[in-house]
């Protein structure tokens, strides 16, 4: 009696309560909790510091000649005082040059004289938050100066997108859907081997962005999108996106979703200059944003629906690069992935192999 009660009034020690911890139901769940709110807490964090207010930091303009007229100085200096020194000047040596510019997105308006005032050109379409900035600082310029001050939007956004959001959202939803629908392949396809899991990944995102495309186009008539690009950039984003997850899956098993959501949401999302454009996001946010797959997806898509003659390499070679090295990833380090049936079979029972039954093992000759 006396062993049995100093038994049941032994202290356990740290080992057998972490012991205890280790094996309770509910510690996923608390560790899901802890989780979800640490990921709610920085998602709200992260878009409110990258979007909820955009500041001018480096916006750049141009003028034509190295020798402006007063009137340009005079607008040029005011501008630079409202903005804070944040305009970037480059000149170019006709009118020609500077519309290049724009077109190739170099820069986001022109200056030039037009006495006794100036004219302001901007491109809407080449951020709507930067030219809602510098025509409100126009407008206030010229009775500062008093002087007229002409604006004139020479690329407007479409009818149906008076605010410029419509690309950021439908790449949102390729990026969002494409590392969803990996996912689901992980919980609901674990068979699938390697190769035919990467088929599959392709075939979804081909799907998908022809879906989103048709949505945004046909359906809804939001957008008039150069149809067979603005497919193949949506497609290839949501292959990044799922890949992207995939990749993660065969590193950290079932906590891939955690670096997924940091790098295309959280971190992602707010800097590909969707609905805040680069030049007022914070510094950091404003320079990484074009090498993750959201950003690289936003630049292709928006330069295809608007400045499809000037179409840039950079933001394709991103998105395929990404793509790559996921891929490779996956491929290499296969064996580690939970899914395929080669790993459920290398871990089966086979002919002629001992298996426990009860406390005894006993050979399994099925």
């Amino acid at each position: 009696m006396a062993n049995r009660s100093g038994q049941h009034g032994r202290r356990r020690t740290r080992a057998e309560w972490w012991a205890m911890v280790r094996a309770s139901p509910y510690l996923p769940a608390m560790v899901l909790v802890l989780l979800i709110t640490a990921a709610a807490g920085l998602f709200a964090g992260s878009y409110t510091y990258a979007l909820a207010n955009p500041t001018p930091r480096h916006i750049p303009i141009a003028v034509i000649g190295a020798e402006q007229a007063p009137e340009v100085r005079r607008f040029l200096a005011e501008s630079q005082r409202s903005l804070d020194d944040s305009l970037v000047v480059r000149h170019y040596d006709t009118a020609a040059a500077a519309k290049e510019a724009i077109e190739d997105q170099r820069v986001f308006a022109v200056v030039t004289a037009q006495p006794p005032g100036v004219r302001l050109d901007l491109s809407s379409a080449s951020g709507q938050s930067v030219a809602q900035v510098l025509g409100q600082v126009a407008t206030a310029a010229g009775p500062a100066l008093r002087m007229p001050v002409d604006v004139v939007d020479v690329v407007p956004l479409q009818h149906g997108d008076p605010r410029g959001l419509a690309i950021f959202y439908i790449s949102l939803a390729a990026v969002i859907i494409g590392f969803v629908g990996a996912t689901q392949f992980s919980v609901h396809a674990a068979a699938l081997n390697p190769v035919e899991r990467i088929g599959f990944t392709a075939l979804y995102a081909v799907c998908g962005g022809f879906a989103i495309a048709a949505m945004a186009d046909w359906v809804l008539g939001a957008l008039r999108l150069p149809y067979l690009e603005s497919w193949a950039i949506l497609s290839l984003t949501m292959f990044t996106s799922g890949m992207v997850f995939t990749m993660f899956n065969t590193l950290v098993g079932r906590w891939a979703i955690l670096p997924t959501w940091g790098l295309m949401v959280l971190l992602g999302n707010p800097s590909s200059g969707g609905a805040v454009s680069w030049p007022l996001l914070p510094s950091l946010l404003g320079h990484i944003g074009r090498w993750l797959p959201p950003g690289a997806s936003v630049n292709a898509q928006h330069t295809a629906v608007y400045f499809g003659a000037h179409q840039h390499v950079l933001p394709f070679l991103v998105l395929g690069g990404w793509a790559l090295v996921a891929c490779a990833v996956f491929w290499i380090w296969r064996n580690r992935h939970p899914g395929g049936r080669e790993s459920a079979n290398a871990h089966a029972p086979r002919s002629g192999s001992w298996k426990v039954v009860g406390e005894k093992p006993v050979e399994d000759l099925s």
